[in-house]
């Protein structure tokens, strides 16, 4: 049950970027990114170009508390990456051409801690690489990245057998990566680059310990380029968008483990309510509350005496809404939010809480979506996310 939440969770990152954007990639010198400069009487072109990139990265861990620093003060943490991306260009999709005609692909990474208490991991992930400033008539190019995806292969923490390993506690984990990367073309089919990335590995508090694992590592990349046509990323006039409204409703579920020593997983549920305002075609901010519902409350060993009552069972807090718009129909969403009311008991930890995750428009105004809540770094639970927008 464990492993299959796990696997399902981070297939829908991967679902959702892919279906919403057909794979495309980076690593090519651009045209102007000055939209006045296009003939937007064209009709367009689309195409797919390939890109192929091995990535080599080397690097260090963030330790999580005192503990862990010194526990793992030797780690040594070797990774490479295999990519492969598609771009389109010469679209008329104006949110192609507002991220400069981004990349997205798909990657296999592997890696070494030199810890056999840690594993070799393993992932796959989706990604988006989008560029910074590009100018065509130049040989370097920039661009950032995020990548989600699962990763497997770890030797999780075992009381008798592997109670070194206090960061993991499952096989298989999310896998979570943003990066900047720099790139000079040597020649129509190569390039070499470098750049910096930070990777995070969790379970979102499926099973225990869940301190998680954060490496900032430094990386060089080959990439390659098989297509010899020069591609075309000129843009047409983006129109203004009117400032706009909308309400969101959404709800959602999903399970959380508290003990490495007690396997019971507890069900937990979000209602939210949010308003939000735009910001141009990226950006969405607004307000809003959620309700928090955990079946911990019920359990004399978390609540005492308090068990069962609606105070124990129920969690109220207020909420920054962020949505960073990547598409029509794709959104990064993120919130930070503070508790008017909560319980340390059902592991919420702090007054203070972050949530971050992914939603896709599936029919008409209706959504799904998942997100990691967390607090300072600790995850609550993964919630499941299904809901409407009015006004959209």
């Amino acid at each position: 049950m464990i492993r299959k939440n796990i696997v399902l969770t981070l297939s829908f990152f991967l679902f959702a970027i892919t279906s919403e954007f057909k794979a495309r990639a980076q690593m090519y010198p651009r045209h102007s990114s000055d939209f006045a400069r296009a003939d937007t009487t064209r009709k367009p072109n689309i195409k797919q170009r390939l890109i192929l990139q091995l990535e080599h990265e080397n690097g260090g861990m963030l330790p999580n508390n005192p503990e862990i620093k010194e526990r793992f003060k030797d780690i040594y943490y070797n990774g490479l990456n295999l990519k492969v991306g598609w771009q389109s260009d010469r679209s008329d999709d104006i949110y192609q051409q507002l991220y400069n005609y981004p990349i997205y692909g798909i990657g296999f990474y592997a890696s070494t801690f030199g810890l056999e208490s840690i594993g070799k991991p393993w992932a796959v992930y989706g990604f988006v690489a989008i560029p910074i400033s590009p100018r065509f008539d130049s040989r370097w190019n920039f661009n950032y990245r995020i990548s989600l995806g699962l990763s497997g292969n770890f030797n999780p923490y075992n009381q008798e057998t592997n109670p070194v390993n206090t960061l993991v506690g499952s096989h298989k984990n999310a896998f979570i990566d943003v990066g900047f990367q720099t790139n000079y073309r040597l020649t129509q089919h190569f390039q070499v680059g470098a750049g910096l990335a930070f990777h995070h590995f969790s379970n979102g508090s499926l099973v225990q310990p869940n301190k998680g694992i954060n490496l900032i590592p430094f990386t060089v990349a080959v990439t390659y380029i098989p297509s010899t046509q020069e591609p075309d990323f000129s843009k047409g006039q983006v129109p203004h968008l009117q400032p706009n409204n909308q309400f969101h409703l959404q709800i959602a579920a999903g399970v959380k483990e508290f003990k490495p020593d007690d396997r019971q997983q507890f069900f937990k549920s979000t209602l939210g309510a949010y308003w939000s305002h735009s910001l141009g075609y990226k950006w969405r901010l607004g307000a809003g509350m959620d309700v928090f519902y955990s079946s911990s409350g019920n359990y004399t060993r978390f609540a005492g005496e308090q068990e069962g009552k609606f105070g124990s069972l129920f969690s109220v807090g207020t909420v920054l809404y962020i949505d960073h718009v990547l598409t029509h129909n794709l959104y990064l969403n993120g919130n930070v939010g503070y508790y008017l009311h909560h319980n340390e008991f059902n592991g919420e930890l702090q007054p203070y809480y972050l949530r971050i995750g992914i939603r896709r428009n599936v029919f008409r105004d209706f959504f799904v979506g998942m997100s990691i809540k967390a607090h300072k770094g600790k995850a609550d639970y993964i919630e499941w996310t299904t809901g409407y927008t009015f006004g959209r």
